[in-house]
């Protein structure tokens, strides 16, 4: 935050400086990396570098790693691979659609390794026991954001099966609360501090829904054994849905499974272990079969959302309003990163600029919104058509600082539209070194031509710059 005014046609040494740090800050949450999406073989990366097979918990698809083809090439039953997810595996294995991997060691995002997340079209979180550290949380939200699927599966709270004072309630939450891509409440939801005995939580009815009701089968119900739920924020993410709930509850509270997006990616959340343990493993671990437990389907819960997750299911799950259809994945917006300067988008004078005042995330140009210490208004907007039966997310990084002192008044606004629907309002208050991840579900949108705008107005002194890069409306 910088301590006083000055117009950002004054190049002054204090702010030159601050812009290279925001270049440091940038560097922190950008990559190069995209995620690999295959036309007929879906990529499933499982992790077990953070200590999945703890205690009494065996959460592995084979102990054969990374490949579990090594331990049998062509697996006819469950057993075929040894590990308490292996009927998962397996399941997948024998459609002939998927590759599976195993992850071992930290992971990484745009890196040379053979389980580098960028050769995966989703990864599977199964109850990890340890903190992911700062770099992997930045790789594992970049790969999201930029279309990766991400499975979270919890268990309940004080279920720390290695006794380094972390579960995976703990855990999860802090990925999602403390990384440096966006830890405002990126996927609408937060992990609830709970330890519920037992349950068959059900699934809302919605026959459109693919996760649901997929390839897989119908999901009626899962199986809760010592487990948690999820409190859904959709002021935060409009894209967030609950699936499955513990008896009692609906809406935003006790949501035992739940589906989001955040960027271009798809997010998915279980909250107990239990579901997906076929009750073999390695010896030594007491293991339950709540695969195929008959009072649910979790199964076909779990691997729906594999499909979902990776992109091999098509519809939307998680809010959309436009899902359901046909539709081409793409990236609608023109001159998304301004990197071609005025084009495409229509702009106040000076909005879109290369100037050194302000760093950009990526390349050389940005979207530069007021900053003028005086009364000012800035706009920025492109028109573009969603089209029809498709799922639609709107997302940019947003930088702001401010002269401003006060830590209660908004002097200053930026206001984001997407046709008549006010999306979101940040101001001075908001205020920040770096760059930020902003992303919302505009799925209501399909089928019509709707105006994206951003809108920033100035008070009288003290200046307050809003400044965004990196903008995309992906569809799919």
């Amino acid at each position: 935050m910088l301590g006083s005014s000055r117009s950002r046609h004054r190049l002054t040494t204090a702010l030159a400086g601050f812009a290279l740090l925001v270049t440091g800050a940038a560097l922190q949450v950008g990559t190069a990396a995209t995620p690999a999406h295959a036309a007929t073989t879906y990529r499933v990366l499982f992790d077990d570098g953070h200590a999945e097979e703890a205690g009494n918990a065996d959460w592995i698809i084979s102990t054969s790693k990374p490949d579990p083809l090594s331990q049998d090439s062509s697996p006819s039953s469950e057993t075929d691979w040894t590990g308490a997810l292996s009927s998962w595996g397996v399941d997948l294995q024998q459609t002939g659609s998927y590759s599976m991997k195993t992850a071992t060691s930290a992971l990484t995002y745009g890196g040379s390794s053979t389980t580098d997340l960028s050769n995966f079209d989703a990864l599977v979180l199964p109850e990890p026991n340890t903190l992911f550290t700062t770099a992997e949380k930045t790789a594992i939200m970049n790969f999201v954001n930029n279309g990766g699927g991400l499975f979270m599966i919890s268990d309940h709270t004080g279920a720390d099966r290695n006794s380094d004072g972390y579960d995976a309630v703990e855990i999860l939450n802090d990925l999602m609360t403390n990384n440096s891509v966006d830890s405002t409440d990126p996927f609408g939801f937060s992990i609830d501090t709970l330890d519920i005995s037992s349950g068959y939580p059900a699934a809302i009815s919605d026959s459109s829904d693919p996760v649901l009701n997929g390839t897989y089968g119908t999901v009626t119900k899962s199986l809760i054994a010592d487990g948690t739920t999820a409190t859904l924020k959709p002021a935060d993410n409009s894209s967030v849905k609950g699936l499955v709930y513990r008896s009692g509850y609906s809406g935003n509270t006790g949501a035992f499974f739940a589906t989001s997006t955040f960027g271009s990616g798809r997010v998915a959340f279980w909250g107990d272990s239990s579901p997906i343990d076929d009750g073999t493993g390695q010896s030594g671990n007491t293991l339950y079969d709540g695969w195929n437990d008959s009072g649910a389907t979790n199964a076909a819960l779990a691997l729906n959302a594999t499909a979902w997750l990776t992109g091999a299911s098509s519809g939307s799950s998680g809010g959309g309003g436009g899902g359901g259809g046909t539709c081409t994945s793409a990236q609608l917006l023109g001159n998304p990163g301004f990197e071609s300067g005025n084009t495409t988008w229509t702009a106040t004078s000076g909005v879109i600029t290369s100037s050194s005042s302000e760093a950009a995330r990526t390349g050389s140009y940005k979207a530069w919104l007021d900053g003028y210490g005086s009364a000012h208004t800035d706009t920025l907007s492109q028109s573009v058509t969603i089209p029809s039966g498709c799922s639609a997310t709107l997302s940019f990084y947003l930088h702001i600082d401010t002269a401003e002192t006060t830590t209660s008044t908004a002097y200053d606004k930026l206001t984001v539209t997407a046709g008549s629907t006010t999306l979101a309002t940040y101001s001075n208050l908001n205020a920040a070194s770096g760059y930020v991840l902003k992303s919302f579900d505009v799925s209501s949108l399909a089928g019509t031509t709707a105006t994206i705008k951003f809108s920033g107005v100035e008070g009288s002194t003290l200046q307050t710059s809003f400044v965004i890069d990196d903008t995309a409306l992906n569809v799919s």
